[in-house]
This record gives C-alpha cells, sequence and structure tokens, in this order.
C-alpha cells in the first residue's frame, strides 16, 4: 500500500476535527474571560502539541522527509488506525457538547465557569485529554514513517504531562471539596471502577 491512502485518512481526521472545533472557539471568542493562567506557558505547550500533531505529519505527506523513516504498512494498519481516529472524533465532539460554554483551548476561567461532572464527564475528569490520545495513537497507526507517525505521541504527550497537574490544581481552587469528591469518584483517562481516594493533582 502507498502512502497516499494513510496520508487522505489522517487529512480526513484533521479536518475533522477542525470542523468539530470551529465553532466552539467561535463562542468562546465571545464568552468573557475571568482569569488565564500562565499564558506564556500554555502558547508554548499547545505550539509543542501542534508540531506534533499537524505540523510535522503534513511536512512529512507533502514533502515525503524524512523518507529514511519509512516503512511498509498493512491495510490491517490502516483501518486499525482510521477506527481510532474515527473513535477519537467521536469522544471530542462530546467532550465540546458537554463542556459548552465553559470550553477554552488554554488554561482559562470565563465568566460563570461551573464544574461540568455529567455526561461523558461523568466517569472521566480529561475526556478530551483521552481523545487527543486516540489521535496521537491513530497518528503512529496511520501514517507508515516512525517520525511522523510517533511524534504527535511525543508532542502531545509534553502537553499532557506538564498541564493537567496544573489543570486539576486549578480546578481545586475554584471548587474545592466539590472537585475533591469529583476526584474521588472518577479518573483522569479512564473511568474507575470503584470509588477511591482521590488522585494526587
Amino acid at each position: 500500500m502507498t502512502r497516499l491512502v494513510p496520508c487522505i485518512l489522517w487529512g480526513a481526521g484533521v479536518a475533522g476535527w477542525y470542523a468539530i472545533r470551529y465553532p466552539h472557539e467561535a463562542r468562546a471568542r465571545r464568552t468573557p474571560v475571568r482569569r488565564v493562567n500562565d499564558r506564556l506557558w500554555e502558547a508554548v505547550l499547545l505550539g509543542i502539541s501542534s508540531i506534533g500533531l499537524l505540523v510535522v505529519p503534513l511536512a512529512w505527506a507533502v514533502t515525503g522527509w524524512p523518507g529514511a523513516a519509512d516503512y511498509a504498512i498493512s491495510p490491517v494498519q490502516v483501518a486499525a488506525g482510521a477506527l481510532v481516529f474515527a473513535g477519537a472524533l467521536r469522544l471530542f465532539a462530546r467532550t465540546h457538547r458537554d463542556l459548552g460554554k465553559n470550553w477554552s483551548a488554554a488554561l482559562k476561567v470565563r465568566e460563570n465557569h461551573r464544574l461540568v461532572t455529567g455526561g461523558v464527564y461523568a466517569r472521566v475528569r480529561h475526556p478530551m485529554y483521552a481523545a487527543f490520545w486516540l489521535w496521537a495513537f491513530a497518528q503512529a497507526l496511520l501514517l507508515p514513517n516512525l517520525v511522523a507517525g510517533g511524534v504527535g505521541l511525543a508532542g502531545f504527550g509534553t502537553l499532557y504531562f506538564l498541564r493537567v497537574g496544573r489543570e486539576e490544581r486549578l480546578m481545586l481552587g475554584m471548587f474545592g471539596d466539590e472537585y475533591r469528591a469529583y476526584m474521588a469518584r472518577t479518573g483522569r483517562l479512564i473511568p474507575r471502577r470503584r470509588l477511591g481516594r482521590p488522585e494526587r493533582p
């Protein structure tokens, strides 16, 4: 199989992501912001993630560089990647719908911000991060190049591990015991089977 089909599927997934996010971005620009945390640091993390999930794979798809990292790909691997990306988009759309006006790309506190614990957030605190992890895994499966495929995991992983703890500390500062109770009954990325002590932020 040539790289054309995997590239088309990856591009369709990225286009689907943007189609889902665009109306929420437009609405977010109209919603007043009460507080923004670490604006420069947030820009750096978002930039690193974008390099891994968008810039490098697009450069490879267009130019073929670095061709030395290419490998042969099977139809089964392509199908698996497409299914994982479809799951990522479905979860991505659900998280935006459930968050509503509380959504923002960076760590922002909006006017009348409330803690969302329903819908997909009932058992998982960070389903949007889970959706991006699925995107990164789908990219690794779809793109038959060790660099272009794997850099999404590195790029988004950098954002996730350097941000998620700060985000949870922000939520604890805003919602206190309500968020502690929420942490006790949910997992960060995977639903928790039983109640337990909250994870450390």
